[in-house]
């Protein structure tokens, strides 16, 4: 297995995110923006984020993990004060572990910042990011507009 390293996402890195959304799209697991603009917005420098990290392998940015605050009414549902994440990987560097070394990180920062619990919300149909969360520890707690959402209790949570 090749190497890569975790680390904080900066805003240089909204070309690289961009990238793996657009990679993610074209292998048809993808419906919404791809853009440098949407990267940086909602990733990168959202003003919710609590961390962005990224999988780093060389220049190329392997996959990212962003991690935000459930402020009120926001658009997965997720209880005010919990944690929002989501995972995004290439397909071409799945099953390497990327998803893996991001959640330590993201899990840590998440500890630091004191949530007591994170919301992932995933589409019914991806099989692979249902799989991962429940890997890492979620279980379901409920479903919605044809999303089921899958908790993890950081306060009592498991090293990945």
């Amino acid at each position: 297995m090749d190497s890569f390293a975790v680390r904080e996402a900066v805003l240089e890195d909204a070309q690289g995110i961009s990238e793996v959304l657009q990679e993610i799209a074209a292998a048809g697991k993808r419906k919404k923006r791809c853009d440098v603009d949407f990267a940086r917005e909602h990733y990168v420098a959202d003003p919710d984020r609590i961390r962005c990290s990224v999988a780093v392998q060389g220049e190329q940015i392997l996959g990212f993990q962003s991690l935000k605050w459930a402020v009120e009414n926001n658009p997965y549902g997720a209880p005010a004060g919990w944690g929002v994440i989501g995972t995004h990987i290439r397909p071409s560097a799945a099953r390497r572990g990327v998803g893996r070394a991001l959640f330590r990180a993201t899990l840590l920062a998440a500890q630091e910042s004191g949530l007591s619990a994170i919301d992932a919300t995933i589409s019914p149909t991806n099989a692979e990011g249902l799989a991962f969360y429940s890997a890492m520890g979620f279980v379901d707690y409920r479903q919605h507009d044809g999303a089921r959402c899958k908790c993890f209790s950081v306060t009592r949570g498991r090293e990945p």
